[in-house]
């Protein structure tokens, strides 16, 4: 069946449906019941095949049953921190800028500016108040810089405004995501040192914040919240082979027919689940959790809700 949008580089790799493919290389392991997928991608055939910028993507996924359990979404949190603190630049003088990417009055597409609104900011407070500086606290500032079709602004020229005269050393972009399976929405983080491209996802290009762009090194971060109608119908189609017994000598006629639905305007509807709100509650929760924990890294949970 023909390809179908995704921002994940993990689905990329799979739709080839090989071990391996040169440019690429995958490897994954389990870790406080969190399985992890790191996808690297040299530049050249690497990111031709995958339709990806070079770089490392690195995948975080909770099993169904462990979803709703809050210690999961814990170790979910704590282990994007410790990777997320892996992967930050060093230095305590200039401040890590989080832009929470998005619309927030369409609810699947307000990921970013919710987790931004539960990121705990330093940058006003040490600079105001040097006599409450804590050596625990790191440098932070964030903002929701809205969208094109809001405020007139590309976000890149809005963000290029603020890295002009913030100079921080480093930008943590969170956005929605886009993904190729239904059971991949929600609790399935992507963490990447290749920047981003808003609205990529679902084929609203915008211009791309990238260390190229923008002159600082970018970590983009992000969880989806939509698929394609095409990837429900394309599930539905293979449930009904399996329960069928068609699929054995009728792949190329299932490809053929979802070939169809994807290309058609159904194909470009754009689904996201029934309980999204809370969804978006709790992820936004738990990314803002990972982010506080990484650039305040000498606080406890209990002192950032505090401060909060």
């Amino acid at each position: 069946m023909g390809a179908i949008r995704t921002d994940l580089a993990m689905e990329s790799f799979e739709e080839h449906g090989k071990e391996r493919l040169p440019g690429v290389e995958i490897s994954s392991w389990e870790a406080e019941g969190v399985h992890v997928t790191e996808v690297k991608v040299s530049q050249g055939e690497g990111a031709r095949l995958l339709g990806k910028a070079p770089g490392s993507y690195l995948t975080l996924e909770l099993e169904d049953q462990a979803r709703r359990a809050p210690e999961s979404r814990r170790a979910m949190a704590t282990l994007l921190g410790e990777e997320l603190a892996r992967l930050v630049p060093p230095g305590e003088s200039d401040p890590v800028l989080v832009l929470g990417l998005g619309n927030r009055w369409v609810t699947p597409d307000a990921l970013g500016p919710r987790t931004v609104e539960r990121t705990l900011v330093t940058r006003h407070i040490l600079r105001e108040m040097p006599q409450a500086a804590d050596e625990r606290m790191g440098l932070v500032c964030a903002v929701a810089p809205g969208v094109l079709g809001v405020t007139g602004v590309e976000t890149q020229e809005m963000v290029k405004g603020l890295i002009s005269q913030l100079r921080p050393r480093c930008v943590i972009a969170v956005d929605a995501l886009a993904a190729r399976a239904t059971d991949r929405m929600g609790y399935t983080i992507q963490l990447t040192d290749t920047g981003i491209q808003p609205g990529s996802g679902v084929g609203n290009h915008r211009s791309a914040l990238t260390q190229e762009t923008l002159g600082v090194k970018v970590l983009a971060l992000g969880v989806p919240t939509v698929v394609y109608a095409a990837t429900v119908a394309r599930d539905a189609l293979e449930l009904l082979a399996r329960n069928s017994g068609l699929e054995q000598g009728h792949e190329k006629a299932l490809d053929a027919l979802g070939d169809q639905i994807a290309g058609g305007e159904l194909g470009e509807m754009i689904v996201t689940p029934r309980e999204i709100d809370q969804l978006i509650e709790d992820v936004s929760a738990m990314l803002a959790s990972g982010i506080n924990q990484a650039l305040h890294p000498g606080l406890s949970q209990s002192e950032i809700d505090t401060m909060m």
